[in-house]
C-alpha cells in the first residue's frame, strides 16, 4: 500500500517568485510550445525537440535516445504532449541516462526542473517525494507529477513544461546536469571550491612507476643540457 504524499510547507522564498519569463519580456524568456499552436510539420518536430531538450537534457539529445512511436503518436494527434512527455520520462533510454546513476533525492530535484519546471521549494519536499519515489516505484511518481494540479494548472494536456520560476541568473534548469555531486566523488571527479580535481579512477592513485620514469627522463636531460654547456663554454677559452 503506497503512502499518501506527506504534507510539507514551501518555505523558501522561490514560491513567491512569479512564473519566469510572464512579466518582462528579454533574452532569457522561454518560448512556449503549445500543440494547438503547431500548425504545420516543422513546428511539430519543433515542439517534439523542445520536449527532448527539456526531458532529456541538452546533452543527452541523441540520435539512438528518440522514441519513434510516441513522437509517430504524437504526429497523428492520438496522444496528447502530457502523454508524450509522460512517455519520455518512462522510457527506457530516460531510466538508463539518469535514474540508475542518482538517488530518490536527487531524481525529485531534477524531474521537479524538468517536469514540473520549478525547483524543489526545500528539502522537506524533496524527502516527501522521495518516498513517493520508494513507494510507488518511478512509473508511480512520474504519474503522481504529471497529473499533479500543479502541472495540470500551468502545461495542461498540450503545453511542453518550461522554466517557470528561477530567483537568480543562473543558466536555465534543462541545463541540469546528470549526476549528482556524490555519484561525480564516487566516478573519480571530487569538487573543491571553484576547483575540479580528477583522481585516476581505478584506485585514486597516481602510477608512481610511470612518475617516476618521467622524472628520470627530465633530469637526464637536464644533466645532458649542464655537460653540453660545461663543454661549450671551456672550448671558448
Amino acid at each position: 500500500m503506497a503512502l499518501p504524499l506527506l504534507a510539507y510547507k514551501p518555505t523558501t522564498q522561490n514560491q513567491r517568485v512569479p512564473s519566469f519569463g510572464t512579466a518582462d519580456v528579454n533574452e532569457d524568456t522561454p518560448y512556449i510550445y503549445r500543440l494547438e499552436n503547431a500548425n504545420s510539420p516543422s513546428e511539430v518536430e519543433e515542439l517534439i525537440w523542445s520536449a527532448y531538450r527539456q526531458v532529456f537534457n541538452e546533452q543527452e539529445i541523441l540520435k539512438f535516445n528518440r522514441q519513434i512511436g510516441l513522437e509517430t503518436q504524437l504526429k497523428n494527434r492520438s496522444i496528447t504532449v502530457k502523454d508524450f512527455i509522460r512517455g519520455l520520462a518512462k522510457s527506457e533510454r530516460f531510466y538508463e541516462l539518469v535514474i540508475g546513476a542518482n538517488n530518490n533525492y536527487r531524481l525529485v530535484e531534477i524531474c521537479f526542473k524538468r517536469l514540473l519546471g520549478r525547483a524543489p521549494y526545500n528539502e522537506e519536499e524533496k524527502i516527501a517525494w522521495s518516498i513517493v519515489i520508494g513507494t510507488k516505484g518511478w512509473g508511480g511518481f512520474v504519474d503522481a507529477l504529471i497529473d499533479s494540479t500543479e502541472y495540470e494548472q500551468n502545461f495542461g494536456d498540450f503545453t511542453v513544461p518550461y522554466q517557470r520560476k528561477r530567483m537568480t541568473t543562473d543558466r536555465p534548469f534543462s541545463f541540469t546536469t546528470r549526476y549528482g555531486a556524490d555519484y561525480r566523488e564516487r566516478a573519480g571527479i571530487v569538487r573543491k571550491g571553484r576547483y575540479v580535481t580528477e583522481w585516476y579512477t581505478s584506485n585514486r592513485q597516481f602510477d608512481v612507476a610511470a612518475i617516476s620514469a618521467v622524472l628520470l627522463v627530465m633530469s637526464a636531460s637536464i644533466a645532458l643540457l649542464l655537460i653540453l654547456n660545461w663543454f661549450g663554454i671551456n672550448s671558448g677559452y
